[in-house]
């Protein structure tokens, strides 16, 4: 069974735990044994503090990846900003030994080292790659018959010379592993833009935030969409509130977790749905 230390980020347990119950809830039905990343800290968010402090930013994502490579295991994440994060800082400190060293003395003081070792994963990457397409649909009991859209978001794939997780111009890994479900993922126009809230956007300018994440959902509604599929907490929050706070599209909005859990016949109870 493979087993990974869950890093919930910051969205999801504080807003949107029913993504954090069907993902333990998806894993466990899966064959994928979660443990706890205790004492974990923000991935920290890359568009806010890596933008203005470099060490900082490796600091604390450092304490993060040492917490899991003491446990003996790799990270999994729900979240493209904790992804995007924690994967970075991973690929900097394990490839820069200058950096790594200048990293420990500072985890010295809080009676940590990291060694370089930890590998982080997206969950998506993780369904996709290690248990793959029709391992996972032979556990699938309850086909989903719906028209879906799905939003990849800006950290999923990139840097794609470094995930090498799919084509980032033309990705298919996120729309595969939706049709396994039954539903059919159609394409919309820009599909790959911004959901409207990354790099500080929503915080800093809700106005143009909320256009960006309104023209979207426009071309989803276009074309036919009844739910939006993201892997983003994020993301999840930016769809969900634009909707309540500014227009109501009709999308229901929902992480590919708990579309999961829908198709291995888990109760929407249990999927915070």
């Amino acid at each position: 069974m493979a087993k990974y230390a869950l890093f919930l980020g910051c969205v999801a347990p504080a807003r949107y735990p029913g993504v954090e119950l069907a993902t333990r809830e998806v894993c466990k039905a899966l064959g994928i044994e979660l443990v706890e990343l205790e004492g974990a800290n923000c991935c920290p968010a890359p568009g806010v503090i890596k933008s203005f402090d470099q060490n900082t930013w490796l600091a604390v994502a450092a304490r993060n990846l040492a917490l899991a490579e003491k446990q003996g295991v790799d990270i999994i994440t729900i979240c493209n900003g904790c992804y995007g994060s924690l994967f970075d800082a991973a690929h900097i400190l394990n490839n820069d030994p200058e950096k790594l060293a200048a990293v420990n003395k500072i985890l010295s003081e809080v009676g940590l080292q990291y060694n370089g070792k930890t590998k982080v994963h997206h969950f998506a990457e993780v369904f996709y790659k290690d248990l793959g397409i029709d391992a996972i649909k032979a556990k699938f009991t309850n086909p989903l018959d719906v028209n879906v859209a799905v939003h990849y978001g800006c950290h999923f794939l990139k840097p794609s010379n470094l995930k090498n997780l799919d084509d980032p111009e033309r990705p298919k890994i996120l729309d595969e592993l939706v049709e396994a479900t039954g539903a059919k993922s159609i394409d919309y126009k820009d599909k790959q833009m911004c959901c409207g809230a990354g790099g500080g956007v929503r915080s800093g300018n809700p106005e143009l935030s909320s256009k960006f994440t309104e023209e979207k959902m426009k071309n989803m509604k276009a074309v036919g969409a009844e739910y939006i599929i993201d892997v983003c907490p994020f993301c999840h929050l930016q769809f969900d509130r634009t909707q309540k706070d500014v227009k109501d599209y009709g999308l229901q909005v929902v992480h590919l977790a708990q579309l999961y859990g829908l198709a291995l016949g888990i109760p929407k109870e249990k999927l915070g749905m």
